[in-house]
């Protein structure tokens, strides 16, 4: 405690900013799990389950707007803690009994959810650019790669380990139960940090105007567009189809599962958060990234889905092509993720960051609402092989758009 007191108070609230966003992502990605292997074992279709996430994407999506003008106006340590306490009470909501957990009911409480994590998020990331600006003044866009790319990528690592700890719960636990765990651990964190989060940080010197909500950027706006179909690319066979591809073609155990997409995630995150050092390994390349860089890693992905898509077509029962094919296709996803992530920082105004921000993960959300609805609609009709192909498609659309940014 006497070593954390005597750092500097930017890189404190950097510490809480980080604890908060990780305990509310671990969290996050275990109640994904848990509701998504629950409400499977109950019978419910691939489409049926993709509307239980249809309201937390939508709710995302109004929320990443809304949310950048409010950060603007009340400061992000704030918006981060209404996030978390939003998050508590849908969680809390989950603990009824079984027969009281309609879908109708399951819906409201992740729109709850979707509102709570989008919140977290835009204030995590926009605090970065503010922080590291008051940290090291010097080669500041070097730095604020570095630390956007070590946030986002630890977040998806540890949304791995709530797959993983969602899995393990449902296992141990009965729903209600393992729900209420992850309540009771998400506000033990948030009574630790509260007091390193008190201030106005990243509050508009101006009064933000509701109507400058939507960028008038025209990068911002192409990355934003690049950003909606990257992750509709990822989504339409991540969310839903993989998941239930699993457990119904290759006849995996929903621990199987569960472990699978968690080392997914981790490993995807791992590789985000070493994007910087990546990106150095390539001749001419420095650790300052262009859109120029982003493109190229986007066409990259966008060849390694159409070789998936083949071989998941002569191969549909080989455990050996999903394994082996998603991986790779997870570590250039998460060199374009980390990419676009630092892009949007640095373009982003630093008066008001928050409306920026919010903008592009507005654009994230609607990528993700899409992805859910097609995830579970085109599984059902036509197979993982035909969400690849989506994938494929919304990808080349990733890099046209990217490709615009200046």
């Amino acid at each position: 405690m006497l070593l954390l007191s005597a750092l500097p108070k930017a890189v404190k609230k950097y510490i809480a900013i980080t604890a908060n966003y990780w305990a509310f992502t671990l969290t996050d990605g275990a109640l994904r799990m848990l509701v998504l292997l629950y409400f499977y074992q109950l019978g419910y279709s691939p489409f049926a389950l993709a509307t239980l996430f249809i309201l937390y994407e939508v709710f995302g999506v109004i929320t990443n707007l809304i949310g950048g003008w409010l950060g603007a106006r009340i400061g992000l340590n704030k918006t981060m803690l209404i996030g978390i306490i939003i998050q508590v009470f849908a969680l809390l909501m989950l603990t009824l009994p079984s027969e009281y957990l309609s879908v109708v009911y399951v819906m409201f409480a992740q729109a709850l959810s979707g509102i709570a994590k989008d919140l977290n998020k835009m204030s995590a990331k926009s605090s970065i650019k503010i922080l590291v600006a008051n940290v090291n003044r010097e080669e500041v866009q070097s730095k604020l790669f570095t630390w956007v790319a070590l946030l986002t990528g630890s977040k998806n690592t540890l949304k791995g380990v709530g797959f993983f700890l969602g899995g393990l719960l449902l296992t141990t636990f009965d729903f209600q139960i393992a729900v209420l765990v992850l309540a009771i651990g998400l506000i033990l964190v948030a009574l630790c940090t509260y007091s390193m989060l008190r201030g106005e940080l990243g509050k508009a010197t101006y009064k933000a105007k509701f109507s400058q909500l939507f960028s008038n950027n025209a990068s911002l706006n192409y990355l934003s567009a690049a950003r909606l179909c990257l992750f509709a690319g990822r989504d339409v066979w991540f969310v839903i189809a993989l998941p239930v591809y699993l457990a119904s073609q290759l006849q995996w155990q929903h621990e199987s599962v569960g472990t699978f997409l968690a080392c997914w995630i981790i490993v995807y995150g791992i590789i985000q958060a070493n994007a910087p050092k990546v990106i150095t390994l390539f001749p001419g390349n420095s650790a300052k990234p262009s859109a120029q860089q982003a493109t190229l890693w986007s066409v990259i992905l966008a060849f390694i889905t159409l070789l998936l898509c083949f071989a998941l077509y002569l191969f549909p029962q080989s455990n050996t092509v999903v394994v082996i094919g998603l991986f790779i296709f997870g570590a250039a996803f998460a060199m374009n993720s980390s990419l676009h992530s630092y892009l949007v920082v640095a373009l982003a105004r630093e008066d008001g960051i928050s409306m920026d921000v919010g903008f592009y993960y507005m654009a994230n959300a609607t990528g993700r609402l899409i992805g859910t609805v097609l995830s579970g609609l085109i599984y059902q009709q036509s197979g993982l092989v035909a969400c690849m192909s989506f994938s494929f498609l919304l990808i080349i659309l990733a890099s046209c758009f990217v490709k615009k940014v200046a």
